[in-house]
């Protein structure tokens, strides 16, 4: 994907006030799921603070509790040994995960190993909502960190299209510093090279591109106030604006006045840097950082030379020509603020995002759904099924045989294997291997561990997941497969390894292809697709050949029932009992359980906006396996009931065409909600829609047909026939 996915869920530290209690922590580790959350207040800003007298000891990871070793040794160990964490080198007692250890900052004069002076500032790509390229910070004309260690990205940055790279903003903590010049960049229009930056600049104002800083894995956030005196907190902010020739102010020209010449655009080039601290009050362990804020300012700067952060703001006119010089500037100031721990530091971020009470209206319109169909699927299972089999079993005689009615009739031909056998088999063993990654990526991110300060960590876990499942993959293709009959047990493990997993790949490096073309950061390097290839064939595709092996070497599924040798004529159906009609209503309510929490997904996709409400969306994965379940036994049992024997492919379809209300939506999302204009940023939009529609198409088809498989052989089961 070409825009990023934040992932969110607070980060959690050691009690910054020194102290916690062994029960408080359990009352933590049992508490639901981090990203359940009701409205900003029922948001935790620390865990309760307790007065006792155990010394501070932590288990880190995002919301994790604080426990305390001498009541629970095995529980930590447990979770140390789960987690993978490793001991913290700061002090013996407290274990952190890695990556999310507190860094400790003190006064230039007291900096040791365990307390650093120096604040550095990292810059991520720059993106837009009106564009689905992203740009690294070095494709700009911006000022360049003269030395500096890039971070190393993982491969879920990557893909995501983050570039981090040093920046040359330095701070010294509590060392404030006012109007402290950074560069100079100069222009000349007459000079092709010079033109062609200064233009690229004008564009990436004109489509509105965002900064996105970093200090101390925490994003640098512009806070404004919106409509209903809510405070929204941006974690980017804007290069500059636009007043249109008619003088219309886009985008951010809204926050100033002075923002008013015609066909101009205004640059922010100084920031107004805010970082909030909180000492720790051990006293020895200096002070973290809790929040970093910035307000973007224009300033032409009366002597650029010696700047004073006065005048009128930086315009450049549109028709602008000879010389024109911009210089960039910041000013930082440090408070103390004791109310924000380290542990909840993100949640300041997350309580300014709105629509929480919509995701509640959404759980309880999924509810609703399951509640109604889990109502009538227990209607016909206790009722309707039960008076069916007591009917079937008493009947003895060959008169009452022949008056036999229903899904009985048809009990010769139900497991009468499909055609397309082959195809289905590998469309069943690739939704296993991406129901099984869904599951374990969203149960891990429900709990905590990909939080925010941890980037990347979502899609790589996907990832790794993904090419570790090709073993039930293979074994569930191989299954079904021979199940059905089939014979070229090579070609099903051959398009189980290759067929899906291809067809994603070539529609990914198409994209990729176009994203190089446009020069954009979300171009994959040549060496990490080479990556992904060597993972896809040195270790998925083996994964499936064993798994196949162990799948092909067991016996055959045996079925309750014999197979006629004729197959039994299928009456005329009525309209509603036709495959289409079934089809194309069976997919209507899985997705409208999950349509409201689709458009906050988009959201994070396209609006480049945080998503962290992963306990809502465990919540909703759980009801879409219910609905897809329930609405396919619920048609199948109807067919069934009309004779029609051929469920395999119509219970896989039924519940899979919830992806085609998916494309449909996309389609709706991005002509009604996004202002991405371009024909490139067009292209990648659906070309990304796709991956994810045959993915989504995958996976619900495949729990339909196995709520429907167990579904038939239970009622096959239990029903005499000679």
């Amino acid at each position: 994907r070409s825009g990023s996915v934040s992932v969110a869920g607070p980060g959690v530290s050691p009690s910054a006030t020194g102290t916690s209690c062994p029960g408080a922590g359990l009352l933590y580790l049992l508490r639901p799921c981090s990203g359940l959350r009701a409205s900003p207040p029922l948001l935790p800003s620390s865990p309760p603070r307790l007065d006792c007298p155990f010394p501070e000891t932590a288990i880190m990871s995002a919301r994790l509790p604080v426990l305390s070793p001498p009541r629970w040794p095995r529980l930590l160990l447990l979770l140390l040994l789960l987690l993978g964490a490793t001991p913290g080198p700061r002090r013996s007692g407290a274990f952190y995960l890695p990556g999310l250890a507190p860094v400790n900052f003190c006064d230039e004069e007291k900096k040791s190993d365990e307390c650093k002076a120096e604040i550095e500032l990292f810059v991520n790509r720059l993106d837009s909502v009106e564009s689905v390229l992203p740009y690294e910070y070095t494709a700009f004309d911006f000022c360049q960190a003269s030395e500096g260690k890039r971070p190393s990205e993982n491969l879920g940055q990557v893909l995501f299209g983050e570039r981090i790279e040093p920046s040359p903003y330095k701070f010294t903590f509590n060392k404030e510093d006012t109007c402290k010049l950074v560069c100079t960049k100069t222009y000349h229009t007459e000079k092709a090279e010079d033109k062609q930056k200064l233009e690229f600049l004008k564009k990436s104002m004109l489509l509105n591109y965002q900064h996105h800083w970093i200090v101390d894995n925490m994003p640098v956030t512009w806070c404004y106030d919106v409509e209903d005196g809510q405070r929204f907190c941006n974690p980017g902010f804007p290069i500059g604006c636009y007043i249109t020739d008619k003088g219309h102010a886009k985008d951010a020209c809204v926050i100033n006045s002075e923002f008013h010449e015609r066909d101009t655009f205004y640059i922010f080039n100084h920031v107004d840097i805010k970082i909030y601290y909180h000492v720790v009050e051990t006293g020895s362990m200096g002070a973290r950082l809790v929040a970093a804020k910035l307000e973007p300012k224009s300033f032409k700067h009366t002597h650029v030379d010696k700047p004073d952060c006065s005048g009128p703001p930086m315009d450049i006119s549109n028709k602008a020509s000879g010389e024109i010089k911009i210089a960039y500037t910041y000013s930082v100031s440090f408070k103390e603020d004791d109310k924000i721990r380290w542990a909840s530091r993100w949640d300041y971020i997350l309580e300014s995002m709105p629509h929480t009470h919509i995701q509640w209206f959404s759980i309880m319109n999924s509810l609703v759904i399951v509640l109604f169909l889990s109502g009538m699927v227990a209607m016909i299972m206790l009722r309707t099924l039960h008076k069916d089999i007591a009917r079937y079993n008493q009947m003895d005689s060959t008169e009452d045989a022949q008056e036999e009615f229903g899904w009985k009739l048809v009990h010769g031909d139900i497991f009468r294997p499909p055609r397309k056998g082959m195809l289905l088999s590998v469309f069943l063993g690739s939704g296993t291997q991406i129901l099984i990654m869904t599951f374990v990526t969203l149960f891990f991110a429900c709990l905590g561990f990909l939080s925010p300060a941890n980037r990347g960590a979502l899609m790589t876990c996907a990832v790794v997941l993904w090419v570790l499942l090709g073993t039930p993959a293979g074994y569930v293709a191989a299954r079904f497969y021979k199940s059905f009959g089939g014979e070229k047990w090579k070609t099903n493990v051959l398009l189980t390894s290759f067929l899906c997993p291809g067809i994603v790949f070539a529609d990914f490096f198409i994209m990729n292809l176009i994203l190089w073309g446009e020069g954009s950061s979300a171009a994959i390097p040549f060496g990490t697709l080479v990556a992904i290839l060597a993972l896809w064939f040195c270790i998925s595709v083996p994964l499936t050949f064993i798994g196949a092996y162990f799948g092909f070497k067991k016996n055959a599924i045996e079925h309750p029932v014999r197979t006629n040798q004729i197959p039994r004529q299928i009456p005329e159906q009525s309209f509603y009992t036709k495959p289409l009609p079934g089809i194309v209503m069976g997919g209507i309510l899985p997705f409208g359980c999950i349509f409201i929490q689709l458009f906050f997904i988009l959201n994070s996709i396209w609006s480049h906006q945080m998503y962290y409400m992963f306990g809502f969306l465990f919540l909703v994965f759980i009801i879409l396996v219910i609905t897809c379940s329930e609405a396919t036994i619920l048609l199948c049992y109807f067919h069934l009931c009309a004779e029609d024997y051929h469920w395999q492919w119509r219970s896989f379809l039924t519940s899979g065409f919830t992806a085609v209300y998916f494309l449909i939506y996309a389609i709706h999302y991005f002509f009604s909600k996004l202002q991405i204009t371009g024909t490139a940023s067009t292209i990648l939009y659906f070309g990304y829609t796709m991956i994810m529609v045959l993915i989504f198409f995958l996976f619900t088809g495949t729990i339909g047909f196995f709520a429907c498989f167990w579904f038939v052989t239970k009622i096959y089961s239990v029903v005499k026939v000679d």
